[in-house]
């Protein structure tokens, strides 16, 4: 039985080559892109709420067959699920885009899982920022960068400043890509700044969102590098 600090406490602890154990009643949800008649990925549908058990465990090595729960399947297929993620903050990796106006954009390209949030058919992110005195194109920079589940994209105002970040729900989502060959299941969303700490203890940064693999073959665990998609 868990104790009461467990009980009180959100906090999502990867066990080592096995689920991550999350405690403290997170919502677990079902989450699926919504894209454009051109696959352009746009927003997120929440499909439904799963039961939550406290403590509940949650598949890591991509082959339970009670999914988005562990059902013990890491043992039978030997799973690795060794952590090779930088413990680091993301700032110490961030590419800092200095052409916007009134907006700068940073990227940690570490953490990309591909959803594709960050561009359409005509532009992306990227080709956008120099074009930020256009008011309609920083707005629409900035709603591509919230829309990233994983935070490899944020924004700030002015430089120096703090990153502006979406105020997303304390939460865990089951995530749904859709893609050209149909859908695919994709990495667990964490959002709202919950505690995840590393089979050796050591924390990862808490950040408003984090994806996290739950496929088994990404080569950043625990975090999601878009392996899941190919």
């Amino acid at each position: 039985m868990a104790d009461q600090s467990s009980m009180n406490s959100k906090k999502i602890t990867v066990n080592k080559n096995g689920p991550y154990r999350v405690d403290g009643n997170i919502p677990l949800v079902q989450k699926t892109q919504i894209v454009s008649e051109y696959g352009e990925p746009l927003t997120w549908k929440k499909d439904k709420s799963f039961e939550i058990c406290e403590p509940n465990y949650l598949c890591r090595c991509g082959h339970s067959n009670n999914k988005p729960y562990c059902d013990g399947t890491h043992y039978m297929v030997n799973f690795d699920g060794t952590e090779t993620a930088d413990i680091n903050e993301t700032a110490d990796r961030q590419v800092v885009y200095t052409s916007g106006t009134n907006i700068v954009v940073k990227r940690d390209f570490s953490i990309c899982t591909g959803s594709g949030f960050c561009g359409n058919q005509f532009t992306s992110v990227e080709e956008m920022v120099p074009n930020t005195d256009d008011t309609p194109t920083r707005s629409n920079v900035i709603a591509m960068i919230e829309r990233c589940p994983s935070g490899s994209y944020t924004y700030a105002i002015e430089e120096n400043e703090a990153d502006i970040e979406p105020d997303l729900p304390e939460q865990i989502a089951v995530t749904v890509d859709i893609t050209s060959d149909g859908p695919i299941e994709g990495p667990l969303w964490v959002t709202g700044n919950i505690p995840i700490e590393r089979a050796d203890g050591q924390p990862l940064e808490t950040r408003n969102r984090v994806t996290l693999c739950c496929c088994g073959r990404s080569t950043n665990k625990p975090l999601c590098d878009g392996s899941h998609r190919y």
